[in-house]
């Protein structure tokens, strides 16, 4: 049988043979292994992410990604939870102190295991008479996102959308205490991260994605056109007099599948400005007055939303919901959970037991057998239920 050889060396007077299938096998090995000084690391950062969350329980609230960890001080400390939930950067950066294994519940040997049985579901009447007052759907808060605008502006120069959305945001504000105003850009970001577009906010499945992971009940796109500027020239020391309208347009896209349209403008003999800078002043004038006329109509059209939250994560005996203290709800609220869709029928009751997060929850089954992951939450005895 034949051998190949690569190279001969001769070490303190002898012939040494390097065969070429021990390089290959010492190269396999390199290649495997990769040192740490080794110029070329192998797979982008974001693969060993993953990794760490390859066998992690991840949900999603408010747009944020939590992982389920075992706590720590658990082992020491009973009263303390069990598992954690905590913000995946967090996890990802101190992800060592959370190494620890999954504590083990001790049983002795010598003792029977005790066989609990499930406690019987409470009638309606046992219920009612334990029951805290439910919240009224006027002391709930809505959560609205309102998106940039689309310009149709008369000039490339004058991209105003952005802060038209801005103006309108803050008037909202202003004028209601019943919104609940998320910040688009924390919007625009969390749908990127999932492979969509802001102009894909139309897309029904984005929009059910809002309200899973936000609790968004209503996206409000706009548009604006003008501003449209007349001048006239009058002579004398007082120079040109100007006028000017707007006209501000909104779609409101609830997350339950309504749409609505509606819009603003400002009468045009409100704006009329003499003087150095009269083109200006009249434009800012169109656009304060065209903003008032919007936000009227628009707030109206927002109060009469359906106000509903829904079920996150269940885990055992709780159920985090994408709702909390922002959005109005308090710790012993009572809520109906929904069998199918906004108007179905009630299949059980979830007290509120705890805050999580910005404005998410924690409640327990109060009434019922079963609530799932999207089940429907709203106040016990509002309409639809």
């Amino acid at each position: 049988m034949r051998c190949f050889y690569l190279k001969e060396e001769r070490i303190n007077g002898a012939m040494i043979r390097f065969p070429i299938f021990a390089l290959l096998i010492l190269s396999l090995v390199f290649a495997c292994s990769t040192p740490s000084w080794f110029p070329i690391k192998k797979g982008p950062p974001h693969k060993a992410k993953m990794k760490e969350l390859l066998n992690k329980e991840v949900i999603i609230l408010e747009g944020e990604e939590y992982v389920k960890v075992v706590n720590p001080a658990f082992s020491s400390n009973l009263s303390q939870p069990k598992y954690l939930y905590i913000p995946v950067d967090r996890y990802l950066s101190e992800g060592s102190s959370y190494a620890a294994s999954a504590p083990k519940e001790e049983t002795k040997k010598d003792l029977p295991v005790p066989v609990k049985k499930p406690s019987p579901p409470m009638s309606e009447k046992e219920v009612r008479s334990i029951l805290p007052p439910t919240p009224k759907s006027t002391d709930l808060k809505k959560k609205v996102v309102i998106a940039h605008f689309d310009d149709r502006t008369t000039g490339a120069d004058e991209l105003i959308g952005d802060w038209i959305s801005e103006r309108v945001a803050n008037e909202v504000n202003r004028r209601s205490s019943r919104i609940l105003l998320v910040d688009y850009r924390m919007v625009e970001g969390f749908l990127q991260k999932k492979g969509f577009q802001p102009a894909d906010m139309e897309n029904p499945n984005v929009l059910h994605l809002l309200n899973e992971g936000f609790g968004i009940q209503a996206v409000v796109l706009g548009e604006l056109t003008g501003p449209y500027v007349f001048r006239t020239e009058t002579g004398g020391d007082q120079g040109a007099t100007s006028s000017a309208v707007v006209k501000v347009g909104v779609r409101i896209l609830e997350t339950s599948g309504k749409s609505s349209s509606l819009s603003g403008q400002n009468p045009v003999v409100a704006t009329k400005e003499t003087g150095p800078f009269s083109e200006e002043k009249a434009k800012m004038k169109a656009i304060d007055l065209a903003i008032v006329d919007l936000t009227r109509s628009l707030l109206k059209e927002l109060d009469v939303l359906e106000w509903f939250c829904r079920i996150s994560k269940v885990d055992g005996n709780e159920f985090y919901i994408n709702a909390g203290r922002l959005s109005g709800l308090k710790v012993g609220d009572v809520m109906d959970v929904l069998q199918d869709g906004i108007r179905g029928e009630a299949k059980g009751k979830i007290r509120i037991s705890g805050w999580f997060g910005t404005d998410a929850s924690i409640g327990t089954l109060l009434q019922g057998s079963k609530a799932d992951v999207n089940d429907i939450l709203k106040p016990t005895g509002s309409e639809g239920t």
